[in-house]
């Protein structure tokens, strides 16, 4: 640790901001460091409604699959999911009546 001229540091071997300033994280650095290359290429970012429009599909997708994923699960044991079912609706109903 370097050390200041200040009068006013601390002696007591506490870094100053400057040496906190010095120390960035390298996860700033490297995010810094990607955001300049973006913007050296010149690329610009996707708009915000090809964006909604692309993150919705993949919800969409996600859903489908953790349905069907579901779905299969109720036909393999359908009655141990009829008791969880019925456990989670006790449990609402308790969280309900208070």
């Amino acid at each position: 640790m370097p050390v200041s001229n200040d009068p006013f540091a601390n002696t007591d071997g506490a870094p100053s901001p400057e040496d906190i300033t010095e120390g960035r994280s390298t996860l700033g650095d490297r995010l810094e460091g990607a955001a300049d290359e973006i913007l050296a290429a010149g690329t610009r970012p996707r708009p915000l409604r090809q964006a909604v429009r692309e993150d919705a599909a993949e919800v969409r997708d996600w859903a489908r699959h953790r349905g069907s994923e579901a779905c299969e699960a109720i036909r393999d044991e359908p009655i141990r999911m009829t008791l969880y079912a019925l456990g989670i609706g006790v449990l609402i109903g308790l969280l309900a009546a208070r």
